[in-house]
């Protein structure tokens, strides 16, 4: 397996983290501490924690981190379920967004489920699909 940028679930992270700071952008200033903080916070836990459970060698370390980005990938849903609530996003821009991060989340658990096969084994010892 080649550098966790190689990784097409890490790729799809990090373009629903830029989607999410773009849509932000526009929310209500009264929810610059609030709302739009705590989704650009868990959004980019998302790829980070994959670049950081890769970086530590060990299927076990890459499963643990992986979890933590799955439950990002779902602290997030439920965020984007609350912008269309409260009328910051249209339901277009929900839709792809949730869209984007389900395909995320199915590619986490994906993962999830490969690497927890061999948790004792390195990073090398299977090859990614």
């Amino acid at each position: 397996m080649g550098p966790y940028q190689n990784l097409t679930v890490w790729q799809k992270a990090m373009v629903l983290a830029k989607d999410i700071y773009k849509v932000t952008a526009n929310y209500p200033k009264s929810e610059t501490y609030g709302l739009v903080i705590q989704m650009r916070r868990c959004v980019v836990s998302i790829p980070s924690n994959i670049a950081e459970g890769y970086g530590r060698g060990t299927n076990k370390d890459l499963v643990h981190f992986l979890y933590t980005s799955l439950g990002s990938s779902n602290e997030l849903e439920t965020q984007l379920l609350l912008s269309r609530e409260f009328a910051y996003l249209s339901d277009d821009d929900v839709n792809m967004l949730l869209q984007l991060n389900e395909q995320v989340n199915k590619m986490l658990s994906s993962l999830i489920y490969k690497r927890s096969q061999n948790p004792d084994g390195d990073l090398t010892s299977q090859p990614e699909t």
